[in-house]
């Protein structure tokens, strides 16, 4: 599954998601309760690379996609959880489906 560029997407909507939630439990814990900064120490730079990580496996699907659902995915990565969203708007109408495998050649020995 995550040999796959989709596996690879499905896998980082899903930690992007993930990071969002822990980044901003550590934004609440950091500016409502506490002032205490480690959960934003922890999961920025987490969420960062994830982030990151996601665009670059989108851009990878952008050839498959057209330019608006190219442009769809990229501006769920803004909002928190919106990676999930477009994930399973995707899935659904069938833009992430895996290309079949092409048959291999027969050859013949005659």
């Amino acid at each position: 599954m995550f040999t796959s560029p989709v596996g690879r997407f499905r896998l980082l909507a899903l930690a992007e998601a993930v990071s969002w939630a822990g980044l901003l439990i550590g934004m609440f814990f950091k500016y409502v309760v506490v002032g205490n900064e480690i959960g934003v120490k922890v999961f920025g730079p987490i969420h960062g690379a994830i982030f990151v990580g996601y665009v670059l496996v989108t851009l990878m699907l952008a050839h498959r996609w057209d330019r608006r659902t190219t442009f769809l995915a990229l501006v769920a990565s803004v909002p928190p959880f919106g990676t999930v969203v477009f994930e399973r708007w995707a899935l659904k109408t069938g833009r992430l489906d895996e290309q079949a495998p092409q048959a291999a050649p027969q050859t013949t020995t005659d």
